[in-house]
């Protein structure tokens, strides 16, 4: 057999060895491993009959409350439709979960695949070229995520809150739309903590499920009787905000440095770099969210109608 013959084998050797997922009665191919999360797996797979591409989150449930987690995740998929919010297109739910006979189950989420990745990828190039997007740019699409927000905090019969807004979990669709994804942390927004125990409880998950550069510092240090609201939503939004701007969360470097991100959270000393493109009007939008007192930060109605004031003054200086 010559080399050639050889080759094509190995190829359809491969391509037959590749994993089979099936949802309901649908079955995908496994084309690669796109990423880990603190709780899933997600696999970039393609349908065997139609050949188009999908992403498949895999979450492995080790006990009753990882499978009622799971479930929720699928329910607020379907609560919240909105075009800046990712769609589920299908779910599976196999086994059951029960640590005393080390069994597993498994929730297959499959969800749209946007081949240009994160705003986090597109912001580390950026990084690279030293490439700021305009201020229009950066509010339109700010606005979007906003948009996608309100969604979060209007759904009813409760508010619902995302509580791991970041770069990283924000998708660009081809034409840059973008899309919030990962509903792995959303949680009923308002939460009335009574005592020592349930401020540990939260602050716990928090530690667990929010991403430490974008987390409210109300969520690092919870105190025995507060309420906790949607506006930790906020926060995040101003964080990526800044991202959008100087391509990081204002408290990244701190994180990459190993420094303590709590501390600098809960003093907000933020700063903004010289020689950019933005004027005061940008810094003082991600000020207003970046509030250590939750109670002095907007609510997401209030930041959508700042973000058009700033777009009117930009459009007037054209």
């Amino acid at each position: 057999m010559n080399s050639l013959g050889l080759n094509l084998i190995l190829r359809m050797g491969c391509l037959c060895a590749k994993e089979i997922i099936m949802v309901n009665s649908r079955k995908y191919k496994v084309c690669e491993h796109l990423g880990d999360g603190g709780f899933s797996t997600v696999h970039l797979v393609e349908d065997v009959i139609t050949h188009r591409k999908y992403a498949i989150k895999k979450i492995i449930c080790h006990g009753s409350e990882d499978q009622q987690l799971a479930m929720k995740e699928v329910e607020y998929y379907k609560l919240i439709k909105h075009p800046n919010v990712i769609e589920c297109i299908d779910s599976s739910y196999e086994g059951m979960a029960d640590p005393i006979v080390n069994t597993t189950s498994e929730m297959l989420i499959v969800l749209p695949y946007y081949q240009k990745g994160t705003l986090a990828n597109d912001l580390e190039r950026r990084t690279r070229n030293c490439d700021y997007m305009s201020s229009m740019d950066i509010l339109s699409i700010f606005l979007q995520i906003c948009e996608g927000v309100k969604a979060f905090h209007e759904s009813k019969p409760e508010p619902l809150a995302h509580r791991d807004l970041k770069t990283a979990n924000i998708l660009l669709s081809d034409d840059g739309t973008p899309i919030i994804m990962d509903l792995g942390s959303v949680t009923t927004a308002r939460v009335q903590i009574c005592g020592t125990q349930a401020a540990r409880t939260l602050q716990d998950l928090a530690a667990e499920r929010c991403s430490m550069p974008y987390r409210a510092p109300e969520l690092f240090n919870v105190e025995s009787y507060c309420m906790i609201d949607e506006r930790t939503d906020i926060w995040s939004l101003g964080c990526i905000l800044y991202a959008l701007c100087y391509f990081k969360s204002p408290f990244d470097t701190v994180y990459e440095r190993g420094d303590s991100v709590a501390l600098a959270v809960i003093s907000a000393h933020v700063t903004f770099p010289d020689g950019t493109p933005y004027n005061e009007d940008m810094q003082n939008l991600i000020l207003s969210m970046l509030k250590v007192n939750p109670m002095e930060r907007p609510y997401i109605y209030s930041v959508i109608e700042s973000v058009h004031g700033v777009i009117i003054k930009l459009e007037d200086r054209v």
